[in-house]
């Protein structure tokens, strides 16, 4: 894959002119990293907007205890890297980040970015948009971990991800939910005895949508 074909797959870029990808092409660079890569550490500096362009990225923590909190995935053709000074030159990382699978990432000089776009009032938008889903993903985190039971931990994941629910094992899927496997185990049995999902050898399949949200939204909005 070359840079340009990169950008092409990145919604973020989909309204630059052949003059202005042309510029982003000079000022990016593109990688491809195997899976369990760490792509860089919680408090780090770095001087360039990180994009996965493909494959699949876990953010987490490390408690005092040097265990690992799992916060959220990051999926291909979204930006990885946090802004949270826009006035800033330098991105810190808020959080670990590891590629799960072989991906691409596209990495853009900041500096460069910054100048020649978001000062010219191009991309503002779509960042904004790229900061707002991030902004709700520490918010789902927020309502994972101090306000959800386990029922609405697991309702959510299948509501939001049951993709990746399904391809984890059980065990990972307890210790991403901080919850024990044998909670997850009864859950799953009571969620399927209200016919609101049906298990197919190991597989989840959603029979009420509106059902499983309805058990987290309101313990959201409290």
């Amino acid at each position: 894959m070359d840079i340009k074909t990169a950008i092409t797959r990145l919604a973020f870029f989909k309204d630059l002119n052949e003059e202005e990808m042309e510029y982003l092409i000079a000022i990016s660079s593109l990688k491809h990293y195997p899976s369990e890569y760490l792509l860089h550490y919680e408090k780090s500096h770095r001087n360039q907007l990180l994009f996965l362009v493909t494959g699949l990225a876990r953010a987490y923590k490390i408690d005092k205890h040097d265990n690992e909190i799992f916060l959220y995935y990051i999926y291909g053709g979204h930006m990885i890297s946090e802004i949270s000074a826009i006035n800033s030159d330098q991105l810190l990382s808020y959080a670990n980040v590891v590629l799960v699978e072989e991906s691409y990432v596209l990495s853009v000089n900041y500096v460069a970015l910054k100048k020649e776009f978001f000062k010219r009032g191009l991309l503002c938008l779509t960042l904004a948009d790229e900061v707002i889903r991030q902004s709700k993903q520490l918010q789902d985190l927020v309502n994972r971990e101090f306000i959800f039971d386990a029922v609405a931990k697991v309702a959510m994941m299948l509501s939001t991800d049951l993709t990746m629910f399904n391809q984890l094992k059980r065990y990972d899927v307890s210790l991403m939910l901080h919850i024990q496997p044998s909670t997850l185990s009864r859950v799953l049995s009571r969620l399927k005895r209200q016919n609101l999902i049906d298990i197919h050898h190991g597989t989840v399949i959603i029979m009420d949508a509106k059902g499983l949200q309805k058990i987290y939204e309101g313990l959201a909005d409290a």
